[in-house]
């Protein structure tokens, strides 16, 4: 193993200051319906969050333009997204099943979301739940492709989900979750994102630590102390100054 011999691998959480503030967490759901039940999924988690102690903020992703690469990247509601997600600790997808998938809202708010702006990377490291509705018989295949997602994105996608069937027959007249299985489940997904969120959130930088990005700083700044080194080398010597002639 030779070739690992110039590395340190610290694989121990370092010790921090743990930060005391509320885990912030940022709700994105998958509908623009306005009686969405995706949407009272996520406004039922949210309660759950700011009950345990959260600090709760949902995205409405009406007037979101769609994904253009980067064309629209000015736009008022394509910032709001990005502010949103860097604000975030942790994040909480919902969308609807369609066609065996999420919805093409949803999945149209994750394209806006770079991995990297300059040297920030608004997703890495950061804790998402994912859950779904369905209309019919329960499935998993819209958060299973949420996963996909999430780890794409460089996320802790956390081991709970929820998938709620016949998601019509589960909410109450004022959009609240009627007392079943289903709502336990999405109290106990909740839960778990708290928990992960407290445990990771302090060392983020140490849980995507990686040795291939280390590799590349290291050989960068050798190329660079090099190419700088050459510089100096071949800078001509100042001539030496010629005293004027008198008379």
């Amino acid at each position: 193993m030779k070739y690992l011999e110039t590395q340190a691998f610290k694989l121990q959480t370092p010790e921090t200051q743990p930060n005391l503030h509320s885990p912030k967490v940022l709700m994105l759901y998958g509908s623009l319906r306005t009686n969405s039940i995706s949407k009272k999924a996520a406004i039922e988690a949210g309660n759950i969050l700011t009950y345990m102690g959260a600090d709760v903020k949902f995205f409405n992703p009406e007037g979101l333009p769609l994904f253009d690469n980067g064309d629209s990247a000015h736009h008022p509601k394509v910032k709001e997204l990005r502010d949103l997600v860097n604000w975030s600790e942790a994040q909480v997808w919902t969308s609807p099943e369609l066609h065996g998938n999420m919805s093409a809202v949803l999945k149209n708010q994750i394209d806006w979301i770079p991995l990297s702006m300059g040297a920030v990377r608004p997703t890495q490291g950061k804790v998402l739940a994912v859950m779904q509705v369905s209309g019919g018989s329960q499935s998993f295949n819209a958060v299973n492709n949420m996963r996909i997602l999430g780890r794409w994105m460089r996320m802790l996608t956390i081991p709970n989900q929820s998938s709620i069937a016949k998601a019509y027959n589960e909410f109450n007249e004022d959009g609240s979750m009627k007392a079943s299985g289903f709502r336990d489940r999405v109290v106990d997904v909740m839960e778990e994102l708290m928990r992960f969120t407290f445990l990771t959130r302090d060392n983020k930088a140490f849980f995507v630590d990686r040795y291939s990005e280390r590799k590349d700083q290291q050989q960068q700044q050798a190329a660079l102390t090099t190419a700088l080194a050459d510089i100096i080398e071949t800078e001509p010597a100042s001539s030496p100054t010629k005293k004027a002639s008198c008379c």
